[in-house]
């Protein structure tokens, strides 16, 4: 089948108040366009089936969706994509786009943010560029973009490095290394949390960094209550503790 006469790959952005005690008004956040493309598709690829569905009625309040919901197929990427990621260039997602082979455009969705981005999906997009189909990034919240720009820290040159070691050591042995190419280099190190290990990973941040280091810590972006922060960590030192246990935080060390 030609590329004129495939369907394309949509990568959908969603909202980044997935597991928030506050749900934000969509159209506060995505634009009416995506929007618009969203509530057109038949065929969705995502993290978790039940979590879509709920994205997809939130976006049919908005924009009546173009079939009923209980008929869109909605498939899964595996588990062990959710676990070991998909961004090494080992699965093999072209299975996941038949519809899109058979004409039809597919949705890639994430729980919450830029699909492919500090998120699953990045086989999926790989897979449609293998396949000859037309990859279109819609437009929409992308949680490190927004950190790095209300962080003050450099965003000419930076790096993003995903969730940093469980173990304490580790841990700290990563930190500085990540502080090290910052104070040597100017490079913006990037990293995020899941919510129960905030408190774990800043109280390493300001043990393990230098007092003259630039730490910056976002959490709850687009919400009422986000916050953005960016502090040496002498100051930090001197402070309440800036993260809690119920929202996801991003974590910036610069100079």
């Amino acid at each position: 089948m030609s590329a004129a006469s495939s369907g394309r790959l949509l990568i959908v952005p969603s909202p980044l108040d997935f597991g928030c005690d506050e749900q934000i008004d969509l159209t506060e956040v995505i634009p009416l366009g995506t929007l618009r493309q969203a509530a057109a598709l038949k065929n969705w690829v995502c993290e978790n089936a039940k979590t879509t569905r709920a994205y997809l009625k939130r976006i049919d309040a908005v924009v009546p969706m173009a079939c009923a919901i209980q008929s869109i197929q909605i498939t899964e990427l595996p588990r062990q994509v959710h676990k070991l990621g998909d961004h090494d260039g080992q699965f093999d997602a072209r299975h996941f786009l038949e519809a899109a082979l058979a004409g039809e455009d597919i949705g890639l969705v994430s729980e919450a943010g830029m699909p492919a981005v500090a998120d699953p999906g990045s086989s999926v997009v790989r897979a449609a560029h293998a396949l000859g189909l037309t990859v279109l990034p819609l437009v929409g919240p992308v949680s490190l973009l927004l950190a790095l720009a209300a962080s003050g820290l450099n965003g000419q040159n930076f790096a993003f490095h995903g969730y940093l070691p469980t173990d304490g050591a580790a841990r700290a042995q990563r930190l500085k290394q990540l502080e090290s190419d910052a104070l040597q280099r100017g490079q913006t190190s990037l990293f995020i949390e899941t919510p129960y290990r905030n408190l774990a990973t800043y109280q390493a941040a300001i043990d393990t960094l230098k007092p003259t280091t630039r730490l910056s810590i976002s959490s709850g972006l687009t919400l009422s209550t986000g916050k953005s922060l960016t502090l040496t960590v002498s100051q930090w030192r001197q402070r309440p503790v800036p993260v809690g246990g119920r929202t996801p935080a991003i974590f910036g060390v610069g100079r």
